[in-house]
């Protein structure tokens, strides 16, 4: 492993050097193994190749200042992994052992978790290893789980930035019914729209709203805050649950705000940011504010065009908690 700066490296493209492994294979998961990052070997007619069925998990552990670790949330992104799994109909792995295969990786690799701001991004990763061409209406009775380690960095070094976002209101992310999978299938189907609203308006992400009802960008979902009041769309199976979401949701109220969850249309949120702020929710941001709307030719400020103060303050708040600077009422963290 050469020693590239998370600091200044792109966010996960550094991997620890080790991973932990574990296969389904005669019906049934076997122990995992610990073993150096190498090239895995896999079979060109692979069911997750030809066919998609692969699904993937995102959370952090957090160096505190005493020097313990602690992982946050692995227990809500593990349940959703597996929810993953049913869903794309692969063996679902029993949720003490994907922990355990996380806390020992997190263990193992526990000298190259980096100090506040950043943290060791952990990447659970399950795809069907079947060698069938032909399985295209059958699941994969074969399966291997990953899990991966990777110094991350404070998203926001250099300070927080507004971004511009572009709302769609033809095209959707992903397949209804898909919407709250977390599968590679569903952000390559964001990558094209997203990549031809960054060449024609010079944005930063797309606002998926298709039928003119807001739902969430490429990768992150999608808040809209002012005083005392939170906004977001209620959960559904059209897009992602994410954990960010339901953590800021939690303590929210905690600081004076009420949350409502609901369907809303594109022109209640162009009044809603007339006066008050929008942010997209995340793994790797936390929570990143959002300073420009941009309607087919159009570009409209977010009240004053910067990352607003409830945006930060629900961010700090959250941050936090992570980094072990205020308490954690919800059981949230579990130390390594």
């Amino acid at each position: 492993m050469t020693n590239p700066d998370p600091k200044t490296a792109p966010f996960g493209s550094i991997l620890c050097p080790h991973m932990a492994v574990a296969h389904f294979r005669d019906g049934v998961w076997h122990p995992y193994t610990i073993e150096p990052m190498a090239p895995i070997a896999m079979h060109p007619g692979a069911h997750a190749l030809h066919y998609a069925s692969t699904c993937f998990e995102g959370f952090k552990a957090y160096k505190w200042a005493d020097g313990s670790i602690h992982l946050f949330r692995m227990d809500k992104h593990i349940a959703r992994l597996r929810q993953s799994a049913r869903s794309l109909v692969l063996p679902e792995p029993e949720a003490a052992q994907v922990a355990s295969m996380a806390t020992a990786l997190v263990d193992r690799c526990r000298d190259l978790v980096p100090d506040a701001p950043g943290a060791l991004y952990v990447r659970p990763l399950l795809f069907g290893t079947t060698p069938n061409i032909g399985a295209a209406a059958t699941p994969s009775t074969d399966a291997t789980l990953l899990v991966l380690v990777s110094p991350v960095w404070d998203y926001f070094t250099g300070g927080a930035k507004a971004l511009r976002i572009y709302i769609e209101e033809n095209a959707t992310r992903c397949a209804s019914h898909l919407g709250m999978v977390k599968t590679g299938g569903n952000y390559a189907a964001a990558l094209g729209p997203t990549l031809a609203a960054r060449r024609a308006h010079q944005v930063d992400q797309v606002l998926f709203c298709p039928g003119g009802e807001v739902q969430e960008t490429g990768a992150a979902n999608f808040l809209a805050i002012r005083d005392g009041h939170i906004l977001t769309r209620g959960l559904d199976t059209t897009f992602l649950h994410g954990v960010t979401r339901d953590s800021l949701l939690t303590i929210a109220p905690e600081l004076g705000y009420r949350v409502e969850e609901r369907r809303f249309s594109v022109p209640e949120l162009l009044e809603w940011v007339k006066t008050g702020e929008a942010a997209l929710a995340g793994t790797a941001a936390v929570l990143a504010g959002v300073g420009t709307l941009v309607l087919g030719d159009k570009s409209m400020t977010v009240a004053d065009g910067a990352s607003g103060p409830h945006t930060r303050a629900l961010r700090a708040a959250l941050v936090a908690v992570q980094q072990g600077l205020a308490p954690d009422r919800h059981g949230w963290l579990t130390r390594v």
